[in-house]
C-alpha cells in the first residue's frame, strides 16, 4: 500500500510546488500595494499641513486630497514634495507638469533637449532620446497658435515668447521620451491655454411655495482661478538667483553647489524657479551661521 500511495502523492506535491511562484508574485504585489498605501497616508498628512500655505499653487490650495495626489505623482517622477508643488498644476481637474519641470525630468534621465532659437513670433526646439543619434525638431509659430485660437488668451497676450517655448517643450518631450512622463504628457501651459469650462445652470421647476417665498440673497461669485504664470518668465530674476547660489558656493568653498541644489530641489538649477533657489540659499546660510 505504501508503494502505491507514493505515486499518488507525487503529483499533489508537484502541483503545490507549481503554485508557489504565482503565490509569491501575489504576495509581492500585495506588499507593494500596502507600501504605496502607507506612503499615500503620509502624503495626505503632509498635504493637510501644506494645503493652506502660499507654497501650494492656487489650483491646489485648500485641497489636501489633490495636494497628496500631486506629491505621490511627483514621487514617481523623482521629485521631492516641495519641488512637486512648484512643478505640477491642476488645470480643469487634470494634473499637468509645468514645462520647465517636464524638460528637467527628461534631461535628468539623460535625454537631450535644446532651445535652438526663439522670439515672440516663433520657437524652434530639438531633442533626442538618450543613446539615440537622431534629433527631432519642433517648430511653434504665433501663426500656428492663432489657428488654434490661443493668441487671444491672457498669457499669450502677456508673454507670447514664453508660451511658444512651453508649447514646443511639451511637444518635443512627448516625441522623444513620453514614457518618462508617467501619464502626464501635456505641459500645464498647454492645458491652461486651450481648456475652457462652461457649466450651464439647470433651473428646477417652479412651485407655488418657491414663487411666494422671500427671495434668497444672490450667491456671491467665486473668485476667478489665477491664470498660470510660467516661473521662467523673468530671465533676469532667474539669472540673479543662480548668481546668488554660485556666490554662496564660492564663499563656502562648495565647488558642486549646483549639484547640491539639484539634489535638494529635485530640478536642475537651470529649470528651478528663481524663488526656490533663493529660498534654498537662505536656508543654507541660516544653517551655516
Amino acid at each position: 500500500m505504501t508503494e502505491l500511495a507514493v505515486p499518488e502523492a507525487a503529483p499533489v506535491a508537484a502541483q503545490n510546488g507549481n503554485a508557489t511562484a504565482p503565490q509569491q508574485q501575489m504576495s509581492a504585489g500585495a506588499g507593494a500595494l500596502v507600501e504605496w498605501a502607507q506612503q499615500a497616508d503620509i502624503a495626505y498628512q503632509m498635504a493637510h499641513k501644506l494645503a493652506a500655505t502660499s507654497f501650494v499653487p492656487q489650483s491646489l490650495r485648500g485641497k489636501p486630497g489633490d495636494v497628496a495626489a500631486a506629491i505621490l505623482a511627483g514621487q514617481e517622477l523623482g521629485l521631492k514634495p516641495m519641488a512637486t508643488l512648484k512643478s505640477i498644476d491642476v488645470i480643469q481637474g487634470t494634473p499637468a507638469l509645468r514645462a520647465h519641470a517636464m524638460r528637467g525630468i527628461l534631461q535628468n534621465k539623460g535625454h537631450e533637449i535644446e532651445l535652438v532659437e526663439t522670439d515672440e513670433q516663433h520657437c524652434v526646439m530639438r531633442g533626442r532620446r538618450a543613446g539615440s543619434e537622431n534629433w527631432q525638431t519642433v517648430v511653434w509659430t504665433i501663426q500656428r497658435a492663432a489657428k488654434l485660437g490661443l493668441t487671444g488668451k491672457g498669457e499669450w497676450k502677456k508673454q507670447p515668447q514664453t508660451m511658444l517655448v512651453a508649447r514646443a517643450t511639451g511637444e518635443i518631450c512627448r516625441l522623444i521620451a513620453s514614457d518618462a512622463l508617467h501619464g502626464m504628457p501635456y505641459a500645464a501651459e498647454e492645458l491652461s491655454g486651450t481648456t475652457e469650462l462652461t457649466v450651464e445652470q439647470v433651473r428646477a421647476p417652479l412651485s407655488v411655495s418657491a414663487i411666494t417665498a422671500a427671495p434668497t440673497p444672490a450667491a456671491q461669485p467665486e473668485p476667478p482661478v489665477e491664470e498660470f504664470v510660467d516661473p521662467e518668465a523673468d530671465d533676469a530674476e532667474h539669472a540673479a538667483a543662480v548668481a546668488e547660489l554660485d556666490a554662496f558656493g564660492a564663499e563656502y568653498e562648495a565647488p558642486d553647489i549646483r549639484g547640491d541644489a539639484f539634489r535638494e530641489l529635485g530640478l536642475p538649477v537651470e529649470d528651478a524657479p528663481a524663488q526656490a533657489i533663493r529660498d534654498l540659499v537662505t536656508k543654507w546660510r541660516t544653517a551655516a551661521a
